[in-house]
């Protein structure tokens, strides 16, 4: 591929990426020990998006985690999907994706006030005032950390924290686990639990029907999903970080960054 069209890829990349969910989407979440790892990262709403590339300039980490084991995602320059390998072995293998980092300019202040309701990012409308920052043109840097967990085989194993800046860690393996009281997830951030945030899920039947629903974390930062038998889920949470940067002309003031968590009921 010209670079030049590697350059209009990638910004169109974070102009879509700034408004919607990022997540790893796999085309089976249950797979033999003898197939291939195929999933596509995918930048959209409602599990519709367009599908991203293999471009390692474009992410600060592709890798699968399966037990103490973990592989670095190879791949070819323009690859889709963008994983298409072996698992490293047999049981529950973790896919691991985060972004490079990214930035846009609000040229509107009801963007801004429409993304901190929708994320329910308290007091952040408050202390942007209090720091003086214009209402508009002005930047937020943004990065994407995503997981998503499918089974290879027996699919044993459990999900666990892997150091990601954000992070969402299932409680449950959704693959083994009995899940009639619901899947706990835990909500991160530099490994830390983070308490009353909301946690925002997305659910696709077997029918293709899309719910989304709410949820919020408890004092030990866990929030409890209801799930469904032959469902996929995607679970999300934004936090937004102030940069220490008070000048708009000197860079991004404040910095978005989005967990997201991929798996499928049996």
């Amino acid at each position: 591929m010209r670079p030049v069209v590697i350059l209009l890829v990638s910004l169109l990349f974070a102009r879509v990426a700034s408004a919607h969910e990022f997540w790893i989407s796999p085309r089976d979440h249950q797979v033999a020990p003898t197939e291939a790892l195929v999933a596509d990262l995918r930048v959209g709403q409602d599990f519709r998006g367009a599908a991203q590339s293999y471009f390692p300039a474009r992410f600060a980490r592709f890798e699968i985690r399966m037990g103490d084991a973990t592989v670095a995602v190879e791949g070819r320059i323009g690859d889709l999907p963008a994983l298409d390998m072996a698992a490293p072995g047999e049981g529950l293998a973790v896919v691991i994706h985060e972004t490079d980092n990214y930035d846009l300019k609000y040229k509107e202040r009801v963007l801004f006030e429409n993304f901190v309701e929708h994320k329910d990012l308290e007091g952040v409308l408050e202390r942007h005032a209090e720091r003086g920052l214009p209402e508009i043109e002005w930047r937020e840097a943004y990065t994407r950390y995503a997981k998503s967990l499918i089974a290879v085989g027996d699919g044993a194993g459990a999900d666990a924290p892997v150091g990601l800046h954000h992070e969402i860690v299932a409680g449950l393996n959704p693959y083994v686990d009995d899940l009639s009281g619901g899947m706990p997830v835990t909500v991160l951030l530099d490994g830390t639990p983070r308490v009353n945030v909301q946690v925002e899920v997305f659910s696709r039947d077997r029918a293709g029907e899309v719910a989304q629903s709410f949820y919020r974390t408890d004092a030990s930062g866990q929030a409890v999903i209801p799930m469904e038998p032959d469902t996929e889920y995607m679970v999300d949470a934004v936090v937004m970080e102030d940069t220490g940067n008070d000048d708009p002309a000197a860079g991004p003031v404040w910095h978005s960054a989005w967990a997201n968590l991929t798996f499928k009921t049996p």
